[in-house]
């Protein structure tokens, strides 16, 4: 939901009205679930600019300025997208920017991470063993015949898989993939501790810890690097785990930013548009 501004504050920047104080979103709150276990999320923290700081960084051009968003603004933003030329305006859109909160296990934290434009700050279990947490899915998708790098995310298993008894035994039972996963988590976990309390230092007995734990971080990038981004992670291709990931952000620029996201969507092919708007 989003609260406009009641009241001018006292003490407030000269130059500014009280017309732009009001149209400001000044109040907004949103934490998305990622994965249905009540721990993977994403969480707005604070952005900056509106729809108009986009309309306003483009009309200084010709030392002009608006208060309030008009129709003629909204054609102004289309066109700052998809002019005639077909080359975006892009340095309007990075005017604008959104900080994150993301808990996600490490394996999609390094995909988002080859993003480099963003910035990032994560836990380090270099100086922490709080809240340790492990990404722990009941279904698993199989894996795609002719792409390596990809899954068929129609196509979910919890396979048996014929587990030892006990080490060395050649006598064997059968065990949800599911079940067999939170007990390797559970085993590392253990280990880590033990390797802790006889006195190794975190940053060696991390080690153990397998890739599924999840982690957390903020993470800053300007409205265009965020469209970009979601145009790379919302399509089928990528991980179903960081398109969840794209979905949320989508999710939350819709509320920020609605009339710079409806006219980013609008130059994108039709597949990606469906992509974005059922985000």
């Amino acid at each position: 939901m989003l609260l406009q501004a009641q009241a001018m504050p006292r003490g407030h920047h000269r130059g500014i009205s009280r017309k732009q104080y009001e149209g400001r979103i000044v109040s907004y709150k949103k934490n998305i679930e990622l994965y249905g276990d009540s721990i993977g999320k994403v969480e707005y923290v604070d952005h900056m600019g509106t729809d108009r700081t986009i309309v306003n960084s483009a009309r200084v051009s010709f030392g002009k300025h608006v208060d309030e968003l008009g129709d003629k603004d909204k054609k102004l933003i289309n066109f700052l997208v998809n002019p005639p030329d077909g080359k975006m305006h892009t340095s309007v859109f990075e005017h604008c920017s959104v900080t994150f909160r993301f808990k996600v296990p490490l394996f999609i934290r390094s995909q988002h991470h080859r993003h480099r434009t963003w910035s990032y700050n994560e836990i380090s279990r270099r100086y922490t063993d709080f809240n340790i947490e492990f990404y722990e899915p009941e279904a698993f998708r199989t894996q795609h015949k002719s792409n390596r790098q990809a899954s068929n995310a129609e196509e979910l298993i919890n396979p048996h898989i014929e587990e030892e008894k006990h080490r060395g035994d050649r006598d064997y039972i059968p065990a949800k993939a599911s079940t067999l996963v939170a007990a390797h988590n559970t085993q590392s976990l253990i280990l880590f501790d033990k390797l802790i309390e006889a006195g190794v230092c975190r940053e060696q007995a991390r080690g153990v810890l397998p890739q599924n734990l999840y982690t957390e971080y903020y993470g800053t990038s300007s409205l265009l690097n965020l469209l970009k981004f979601c145009s790379l992670r919302l399509p089928k291709g990528a991980q179903w785990e960081i398109r969840q990931v794209a979905v949320a952000i989508v999710t939350i620029l819709k509320d920020l930013y609605p009339v710079a996201l409806n006219a980013w969507i609008s130059h994108l092919d039709e597949e990606l548009q469906d992509q974005f708007r059922s985000a």
